[in-house]
């Protein structure tokens, strides 16, 4: 480090600043800086250097010198989706790649207020689940920014970290006509201030998103024993924990969907089935019998008329009927004669 003048006859030291950051001081004249370069708005990053002169020096300090310096190594969108879950004691950080076949290199620096810059530390524990790979930072739970380095033959990335707690687990449990819910926190974060944005589902129907804090629990939710009930929620801390999420959730489901009432329906069904099957037997068997449910009545003007008609017939029958001839009827003469003669016929 050359600053553009020098302090003559003093003990000197110099002074290196990054950005916006407190500048640190050294006597040697090397020193080793970590720039993450996503944490500035430019491409690179900038370093002011001057020398600062001890106690009994007539000038207190240096001209600045500004140096910009830029990674030799190319840019490369690497991961995405990246989140860290924080539990006690480990971070657990996991990602998609972008390119499975990429042997990636993951590194971290704490970003602390107030001191000077941490070196980089190494991501262990490396695993792949699916889709996502991942791998732990042995720290604890810190408000601080995390800076990430991920490199690859293919390049490198900086970024920050975004990291999350574990979601807290809901209960659900029935008392009389609702449903109480009520959450589980983690170890961490359980002194945090949790907010809670729920989400459900009743019979598939949607109902209003509605908001709890920690000190609204537990959350009553009205309970149709016939619906199956689907609820999502999402979980934040605040106040003096910050402004940090829960990780996603899947859906949580009670109860089942009992088939509707059918009684009404099957009345105004199956009735008029029922009836209308029974009019058509009725007209069956009144078609096949209707000469014995129902006789022909004759007109009795038509009686009247046919016994005046029969009347006159029969005296007209009488007065014309066939009188056969008598026939002649010959005398019959019978003789006794005795019992040792012989019988002589009659000629």
């Amino acid at each position: 480090m050359k600053p553009t003048s020098k302090l003559d006859h003093c003990d000197i030291e110099y002074e290196v600043q990054q950005g916006g950051d407190l500048p640190s001081r050294t006597g040697s004249t090397n020193t080793t800086e970590t720039c993450m370069t996503e944490e500035l708005d430019s491409t690179g990053c900038k370093y002011t250097i001057r020398t600062v002169g001890k106690a009994l020096c007539d000038r207190t300090e240096s001209e600045a010198v500004t140096i910009p310096i830029d990674t030799l190594v190319p840019r490369a969108q690497l991961v995405k989706d990246f989140k860290c879950v924080i539990y006690r004691h480990k971070m657990n950080c996991s990602w998609i790649p972008v390119n499975p076949s990429n042997n990636l290199t993951v590194h971290y620096r704490l970003n602390e207020v107030n001191k000077d810059k941490l070196p980089l530390k190494s991501c262990e524990e490396f695993y792949s689940n699916g889709k996502r790979n991942g791998c732990y930072l042995k720290e604890d739970f810190t408000n601080q920014d995390i800076y990430m380095l991920v490199r690859s033959e293919a390049g490198q990335s900086t970024f920050k970290a975004f990291y999350v707690f574990p979601s807290p687990k809901m209960n659900i449990t029935e008392e009389g006509n609702y449903l109480k819910l009520t959450w589980t926190r983690p170890e961490v974060g359980n002194n945090c201030w949790w907010t809670y944005e729920v989400c459900y589902r009743e019979c598939s129907r949607h109902r209003e998103c509605m908001n709890i804090t920690a000190k609204e629990e537990p959350m009553l939710v009205s309970y149709d024993k016939r619906c199956l009930y689907e609820f999502k929620y999402k979980a934040t801390i605040s106040n003096h924990c910050s402004k940090i999420p829960s990780e996603s959730t899947d859906p949580v489901t009670y109860g089942t969907n009992a088939p509707p009432d059918g009684t009404l329906t099957v009345v105004a069904i199956v009735i008029p089935v029922i009836l209308c099957v029974s009019v058509i037997l009725s007209c069956y068997c009144f078609r096949r019998h209707r000469a014995i449910i129902c006789p022909v009545i004759p007109d009795p003007s038509a009686i009247f008329k046919e016994m005046i008609m029969n009347g006159n017939k029969e005296l007209k029958a009488k007065s014309n009927l066939y009188t056969p001839v008598p026939e002649p009827i010959e005398p019959c003469k019978v003789t006794l004669v005795p019992e040792n003669s012989v019988l002589q016929q009659n000629s």
